[in-house]
């Protein structure tokens, strides 16, 4: 049974920080192509970050550029995403989202709030 379980969502601040991780079983985690997305309230589901299966070339939206890290650990079947410098625009529900062998595979979501 595939599974990708977010977690580290919440309330914080303007300026704040978070870090999200979502927990991969039931597929090969190491040769896949993680990403995060997030869907903010009204909108569409948008790309935030993405990580090859090496994890040596990640790639960031531009809104996200410099202030959000992508990062894995395969021993741990886990994908990272650090937030920092939060605002209120990235006030959203933040999706784990995985590539292995063609199919893909998507977490139930973890909400983001940035609120003062």
């Amino acid at each position: 049974q595939v599974q990708l379980v977010e977690s580290g969502g919440g309330l914080v601040q303007p300026g704040g920080s978070l870090r999200l991780s979502c927990v991969a079983s039931g597929f090969t985690f190491s040769t896949s192509i993680l990403s995060w997305y997030r869907q903010p309230p009204g909108k569409e589901r948008e790309l935030v970050a993405r990580i090859t299966r090496t994890g040596s070339i990640p790639n960031y939206a531009d809104s996200v550029k410099g202030r959000f890290t992508i990062s894995r650990d395969n021993a741990k079947n886990t994908v990272y995403l650090q937030m920092s410098s939060l605002q209120p625009e990235d006030t959203a529900v933040y999706y784990c989202h995985a590539i292995g062998r063609g199919i893909v595979y998507w977490g139930q979501g973890t909400q983001v709030t940035v609120s003062s």
